[in-house]
């Protein structure tokens, strides 16, 4: 665990050697959800999967205020500093949304971002104000907090979970799964608020000089799509790559391919680290010896 000044305390699971590659989760989950890659890539690199407020064993938000995106990363502070060198970000879905708030205000740490389907309404919203492709997100939400205020989390969780993974994700959940959903709907406002309210211009992230890949799921819902359709046109270092078949819960549905996707794109981009330089150097010594007269 890793305090920040102000006493909040974020959880972070850490494996692997080699360049840093912090990784944010979705909404109603929590770091675990990057075991697959986690165990994928730590020969190469060292991995700081994180629980963002109110998730796994990060604490709740209890500020007065509404949560923002911007309190998330100031969260990751304490992460960033204990990387100790340029990172690359590979999140999903509301830690998408944190991870590109994070490379504009730290663009001398940011190396690259890995991101599936950032929920960043809020430029969805400013581009094109309601009725708009967000509907159907603002209708399962009112849906959930109506849920959660009845004193029914179980159904809370059943609106959120069937509008990002389809109509009886939530019925084919296992049990211990649902429960813990259900609990993690108490941060659903936090959420929404977050990604809705955010005041972040589109056009800022034309100023981002890392390269970026955008993934997104063919299934997926109009309103993670419209997001990344509008991130497409202005990223300017960007890779779009779109799964045939998968929908937004692709990093938890399908790890396999698109954790493929994620480790082409971290080797491509591998930022010089220095255990890279010593195995350089230990190579050259042996080529060296190798090749010395007799």
């Amino acid at each position: 665990m890793m305090t920040l000044m102000n006493g909040s305390v974020p959880f972070v699971r850490e494996a692997g050697e080699g360049p840093a590659v912090i990784c944010l989760h979705a909404s109603a989950s929590t770091s675990r959800q990057w075991q697959p890659l986690t165990e994928a890539i730590a020969p190469r690199f060292r991995v700081l999967a994180v629980d963002s407020y109110g998730s796994g064993r990060s604490p709740v938000w209890t500020a007065k205020r509404p949560l923002t995106l911007r309190d998330e990363v100031a969260l990751l502070e304490p992460v960033f500093a204990r990387a100790g060198g340029p990172v690359t970000l590979v999140a999903h879905s509301y830690g998408a949304a944190i991870a590109l708030i994070a490379a504009l205000e730290h663009p001398e740490l940011v190396h690259a971002l890995a991101l599936y389907e950032p929920t960043l309404f809020s430029v969805v919203n400013a581009q094109s104000p309601a009725p708009n492709d967000v509907d159907g997100f603002r209708a399962a939400f009112a849906g959930a907090a109506g849920h959660w205020d009845a004193g029914d989390p179980g159904g809370a969780g059943r609106c959120f979970v069937d509008y990002w993974a389809g109509e009886g994700a939530w019925d084919a959940m296992p049990e211990p799964r649902q429960g813990q959903v259900a609990i993690s709907m108490g941060n659903l406002r936090n959420w929404y608020r977050a990604c809705m309210s955010d005041l972040t211009p589109l056009r800022a992230f034309s100023w981002l000089g890392a390269p970026v890949l955008l993934m997104t799921g063919r299934s997926s819902p109009a309103s993670s799509r419209a997001v990344a359709r509008l991130l497409a046109q202005a990223l300017p270092r960007v890779e779009v790559y779109e799964f045939d078949g998968v929908g937004h819960m692709g990093p938890v549905t399908h790890p396999g391919p698109v954790n493929r996707v994620i480790s082409r794109f971290l080797e491509r981009h591998r930022p010089f680290h220095r255990a890279d330089v010593l195995h350089a150097a230990n190579v050259a010594r042996a080529d060296s010896r190798d090749s010395a007269p007799m």
